[in-house]
């Protein structure tokens, strides 16, 4: 990656909506990303909100399926669901049932739950999870992996 690329945290919140606006710096990321899984996956699957962006642009680059995981009652029936803990309460997050295999994609890791539930959600639905791609690594987690997926992340922080 570039050496150009820097994250501005604000109020505790990574925000990465600057880096989606110079479209060099967004296709340096997309290829980031899809790299270690070219040929591998069927479809990539966005977690709500910044990983739709993040998905729908490796889907569409590597001529690949587009699945949502959204926030419960976002998607229409019939979905899977699954409840989860977050850092600050519970949620849920759902999906419609498929098959193939799946690359996720999420803009942070922080704690890990969210791709943890995300992993589960996934095999639940009928998916095969073949590999996690995460925008930033903000360092809460050091060496989390989830199940045998060890998330492969663009930039790190701090």
């Amino acid at each position: 990656m570039s050496d150009e690329i820097r994250i501005a945290f604000v109020d505790g919140h990574a925000d990465v909506w600057r880096l989606f606006d110079d479209p060099a710096q967004l296709r340096e990321i997309v290829e980031a990303l899809v790299e270690p899984f070219r040929g591998d996956v069927t479809k990539v699957a966005g977690i709500e909100s910044r990983g739709f962006i993040l998905a729908s642009a490796l889907a569409e680059r590597r001529a690949k399926g587009f699945v949502p995981i959204r926030k419960k009652g976002k998607l229409p029936p019939p979905v899977v669901d699954i409840a989860y803990d977050l850092e600050y309460g519970t949620g849920v997050l759902e999906m419609q049932a498929g098959e193939g295999r799946l690359l996720l994609v999420d803009d942070v890791l922080a704690t890990g739950g969210t791709l943890g539930a995300s992993v589960a959600l996934s095999r639940q639905a009928g998916y095969v999870v073949h590999g996690i791609g995460v925008l930033i690594d903000i360092g809460i987690a050091p060496g989390f992996r989830c199940e045998e997926h060890v998330p492969r992340t663009v930039l790190q922080y701090p």
